[in-house]
């Protein structure tokens, strides 16, 4: 008698040599572009203070290399979503690909800090190409039942890039410049476009919609008000002006969702949040997001400022973490491709807390074994949390919605993080001078005495406010329900509705 508990056979084993080249080269591709990515994250933290002497410039103003990236990032990612789902994914994956690599080569060859900033920002547009577009491709070769573990293995991408951004990084800072930061950026992003062109093929139908501009502006106007107010605070601290730039912006948000409910061809189609599986999921990103970001500034300051270790030091301690994340990242997505997202997302979150109750036990007497135990405790429940909840989103997304919906859960992950920022800096602030907050987490600065166990004790508080809102997010993640996981194809049907 054939045993019930049986494993169903393998879709893959019966997949041609074509499709299974496909798929390999799809999360190749989408790889390279988050560890892309991720050298920029933690390679360019690295070289800002030799790119503040190198340009003439000063702290507040290098702070914008930064933040003008994960600006321009979150401000667009919905609406190239919405571009990928029109005119093909894979194009304007592809197209995000070469606008990324010939704005990191503009990158290295700046001369002023504006330019710099410049450059960064439309660096920024192609990453919003890369990352709207990188999950609905992956939604569009693998079936439901397999996507967990498809973006298991880009969780790996993001790891390594992370780990190589410290590495090379630090070493291009220490012994050549820190242009070559964007220079390396160069071959990989060239092979991949190539390779993107010639390997990727576009899977779904495309929209036969018209642009809903009116959204596109309302939403694009809102963010960037909205944001740019949050990134002023940031730099300057609390002004009457800021706080209405906030307000006007979340106004126009507002406003966009009205002109959606009403509009024939809506930007975004606001009855994919009465999914409750999508609609929890993105938020509980959004909430991680904001938490996560937030923790790994505070520590990187931590242990910059009342440890005074270098930027590469600090770093380093960190990679431990990364690795660890790897490996998690394909089993989580394996298992909640089996049992569904919402017990291995949750654990994930959980494990999180778990690190930053480590973190929670720091002194100026810490041992850097526990340190390393709090980033691979913390790094764990990251990549754990990760893939289980994207795939939970794409799995839960109409076919024809794929490249907006995974724009949303991008904008929503990197609004997250731009305020995550903010206030992190605005709770450090509270117990050290902000300018002098700017030197420690640049690298230059370091403290001691009291001024270093008030930083610690605002640390702490702040870390606790991080666990409320990884609460929030394990809330979301529980009450989400399952997602559907079977192994069948889009119909017919869902595919043409609304195409041509």
């Amino acid at each position: 008698m054939r045993n019930v508990m049986s494993r169903p056979p393998s879709q893959t084993s019966s997949l041609s040599m074509e499709e299974r080249r496909n798929r390999a080269a799809t999360i190749a591709i989408v790889m390279a572009g988050l560890t892309m990515s991720a050298i920029d994250t933690t390679a360019v933290v690295l070289g800002l203070p030799t790119m503040k002497t190198d340009l003439h410039s000063d702290y507040i103003t290098m702070i914008w290399v930064i933040m003008a990236y994960l600006l321009i990032m979150t401000v667009a990612t919905t609406q190239v979503g919405r571009l990928g789902d029109m005119f093909g994914r894979v194009r304007m994956y592809n197209l995000g690909f070469a606008l990324f690599t010939v704005f990191s080569l503009l990158s290295g060859f700046s001369q002023t800090d504006i330019e710099l900033i410049l450059f960064r920002t439309l660096q920024g547009l192609g990453g919003a190409f890369i990352f709207a577009n990188s999950g609905a491709i992956l939604a569009d070769t693998f079936p439901p039942n397999e996507r967990g573990r498809a973006f298991g293995y880009t969780g790996i991408g993001f790891s390594m890039g992370a780990i190589f951004g410290v590495l090379v990084g630090g070493a291009f800072v220490t012994f050549l410049s820190w242009r070559y930061i964007f220079f390396i950026n160069v071959p990989i992003g060239t092979a991949a476009t190539i390779l993107g062109y010639y390997l990727l093929k576009d899977k779904s139908p495309r929209l036969r919609e018209k642009m809903d501009y009116p959204g596109v502006v309302l939403l694009g106007f809102g963010l960037f008000a909205a944001l740019y107010g949050i990134t002023n605070i940031t730099g300057s601290g609390w002004k009457e002006l800021y706080g209405l730039e906030i307000l006007s912006g979340l106004l126009l948000i507002a406003g966009f969702l009205f002109l959606e409910s009403k509009a024939k061809s809506p930007l975004l189609d606001l009855s994919l949040l009465k999914n409750r599986v999508l609609s929890a999921s993105i938020f509980a990103a959004f909430f991680q997001s904001l938490a996560t970001y937030a923790v790994l500034f505070l520590v990187i300051m931590y242990l910059q400022g009342p440890r005074a270790l270098t930027p590469w030091s600090s770093s380093i301690l960190l990679i431990p973490g990364y690795i660890l994340g790897g490996a998690v990242a394909p089993l989580s997505g394996r298992l909640s491709d089996r049992i569904g997202a919402r017990v291995v997302a949750t654990i994930g979150l959980s494990v999180q807390i778990l690190g930053i109750l480590v973190y929670l036990t720091y002194s100026l007497s810490t041992s850097l074994y526990v340190v390393i135990l709090g980033a691979v405790i913390y790094g764990s429940g990251n990549s754990a949390f990760f893939a289980p909840n994207n795939s939970a989103v794409m799995a839960s997304a109409p076919p024809r919605s794929y490249g907006v919906t995974n724009g949303l859960l991008r904008t929503l992950s990197n609004m997250g993080m731009v305020s995550s920022f903010a206030i992190a800096l605005l709770l450090a602030s509270v117990s050290i001078p902000r300018a002098f907050a700017f030197q420690i987490f640049l690298g230059v600065g370091k403290i001691s005495g009291q001024l270093a166990t008030a930083y610690i004790t605002g640390m702490h508080t702040a870390l606790e406010a991080t666990i409320i809102l990884l609460i929030v997010a394990i809330i979301l993640s529980l009450l989400r329900g399952k997602e559907a996981r079977t192994m069948r194809r889009p119909t017919n049907k869902e595919n043409t509705s609304k195409t041509g």
